[in-house]
Parts: structure tokens; sequence; C-alpha cells
């Protein structure tokens, strides 16, 4: 699919990967990117329109959807994560309710609201924003972990059932993006421009799944081996 002339909208645009989503789709000629976020209060990025969406709440994207009938490209980014001492701690029930509210449920409510539109222009592309989490175990991002493991099943679910009405769905697995969010982290990171990049290379090519850096190709290519990539006794 051209990124020429598409319109896309990208939830979780106000920062971070998001906003360096919006930056390449402009980029690379998109005739409209909006940018949907919680508070656009301040927000003035130029080339981009702000729109008011919270993933958790639909009434918020029906509004969206009534001033954004265009969109063929939905990126679905917008996530969260919290820590965990553990993944039998006492409040790890409580957490990953509230991580799988957005990151998976805010998910699932874009996707269903956005695709009659994306069926009605004639090719649409969605593309969730995963992990390698996805596949690798985490004691401290063990919520987190848990919520993109079920946006990957959920990306492939869709996957399937959307490919009858030329609206393609691809998943991007990444490990740690180097963001305000994991600046105190000292771990090896990913550049979001790079990220960005490899998202609409994998739009113009067709692409079904998109694994970014070595270490994510390493760790899909572990799921099979004879003891699994997320066995780690």
């Amino acid at each position: 699919m051209k990124i020429t002339d598409a319109v896309v909208f990208i939830t979780g645009a106000n920062r971070g990967l998001g906003l360096i989503l919006a930056k390449e789709a402009i980029q690379r000629g998109a005739k409209k990117v909006y940018a949907a976020m919680r508070n656009t209060q301040n927000f003035n990025e130029q080339g981009m329109i702000a729109v008011q969406v919270d993933v958790t709440d639909p009434i918020s994207i029906e509004k969206a959807i009534a001033e954004c009938g265009d969109v063929n490209i939905l990126i679905n980014n917008a996530g969260i994560a919290r820590l965990n001492q553990s993944p039998v701690e006492v409040e790890m029930a409580a957490t990953t309710r509230k991580v799988l509210e957005t990151n998976l449920y805010g998910m699932i409510n874009t996707t269903q609201l956005f695709t009659p539109i994306l069926k009605h222009n004639l090719e649409g592309y969605i593309v969730n924003i995963l992990s390698d989490v996805s596949w690798q175990p985490s004691t401290f991002l063990a919520s987190y972990a848990i919520s993109k493991a079920a946006a990957w099943s959920f990306t492939n679910s869709t996957r399937q059932w959307l490919a009858e009405d030329n609206v393609h769905v691809m998943g991007v697995h990444v490990g740690f993006i180097d963001t305000d969010l994991t600046q105190s982290l000292d771990i090896e990171k990913v550049s979001p421009k790079v990220v960005a990049e490899h998202v609409f290379d994998g739009i113009e090519q067709n692409a079904f799944e998109v694994l970014v850096g070595e270490s994510s190709q390493q760790l899909k290519q572990g799921l099979s081996a004879k003891i699994p990539s997320y066995i780690t006794l």
C-alpha cells in the first residue's frame, strides 16, 4: 500500500513513538495525518490534525470517527506499562486489568469502530504496535507482557477475518524503544525513528509482520527451538 496520499490515524501520537510515526507519515507524503491523544491542549505539530481520543472510551472514538471518515491507515500505538515486583504479587490482577484496558481493549475498541470505514475506503491497513514481550517472559513487566501477548493474538485473529475485505493487518514486534518512558532504564534501546521507518516500509510492502532489530528476529526464530526462547529457567 502506498503512503503517498494516504490518510493516517495514529493513537497515542502526542509523544514518543506515536509522534515519530506521525512525522514519518508526513515525510513520506501522507495526504493527511490525524494525531490522536487524550489531551490535545498545547499540541501544535505542523502538518498534523490533533484529535481528542481516549481509546478506553468508545464514545470518544465514535466522535473522532465522525470527523475522520477518510482514514485508510489506522495505527494502534497507544499503550501503557506498569512495573511488577513479580507475576504473583498481591496487586498483579489489579495492575493487569489496568494495563489491559488500554493495551488490549483500547486496541479492540479502535479496530472495531474503524473497521467499517477501512472497508468502505476500498483498501485499508491496520498496524498494531506490539512488543518482544509478546513472546518473552518478563518479571518486572509481567502485566505489560500479558497485554501484548493478548494483543498479538487479537492481531492474528483480525488479520484472518479482515483479509477478505481487503483490510491488511500488520503486527510490529520491537524491544525497548528510546523514548522518555524508558530514559531511566540502563538497557539496549531502539531508536523510534528506526521503528517508524520499519513500520512504513512494512505498509508499503504489504507485510503482515515486522520485526524491528536483530534481537526481535532472533527471538522469533527461537520460538520453535528445541528449548524455546521463552523458556528461561
